[in-house]
């Protein structure tokens, strides 16, 4: 069964302001608890600040108000693709507050997103998602999502990203 479609008198979507910063940070660390990783949040306020409404901005966000309360949010940030040849959006966190969950704010927080895709005429949106997170994936799924199984993610980070900067990387094993 599909949760009810909040009514637009009840759920609003609207771009981030700088003054929800504080909360979109308390959200960002409600997900990693979520997820499993209650202290990999090194984010603070003012790195908000900064980088969504600094110059230039490096992400957009919207925010969920269902009736007076805050309900959610969604972050994301533009992608090129030299395969299509086009810019896309590449969703970073969403998140609903559980106490306001199955009212279809998420699903209204990605139908905007999506929205913002075609307006802007790009030719895809992406996200990830834990794979032991299957209530997600499968809400995802159900909105016609597909994964990408044969892609992994690469991360360089820390020391290892300071010494391939620096050129002092260790060469690759013989």
């Amino acid at each position: 069964m599909n949760p009810p479609v909040p009514t637009l008198s009840v759920l609003k979507i609207r771009p981030a302001a700088p003054s929800d910063a504080s909360v979109i940070l308390q959200f960002i660390r409600e997900l990693a608890t979520y997820e499993r990783e209650p202290d990999a949040v090194l984010a603070t306020e003012a790195d908000l600040l900064r980088d969504g409404w600094g110059e230039p901005p490096r992400f957009s966000a919207l925010i969920a108000e269902y009736g007076q309360e805050i309900a959610g949010f969604a972050l994301y940030f533009t992608t090129y693709s030299t395969w299509r040849g086009h810019h896309g959006i590449r969703l970073e966190d969403i998140y609903v507050t559980p106490a306001l969950r199955n009212r279809g704010i998420g699903r209204a927080l990605l139908a905007r997103i999506a929205a913002i895709c075609v307006e802007q005429g790009c030719p895809r949106l992406e996200w990830d998602v834990l794979e032991w997170n299957e209530p997600a994936i499968a809400v995802y799924r159900r909105l016609g999502a597909t994964m990408q199984n044969d892609w992994r993610i690469m991360r360089l980070s820390g020391e290892a990203l300071a010494a391939l900067a620096s050129g002092d990387a260790v060469p690759p094993a013989p």
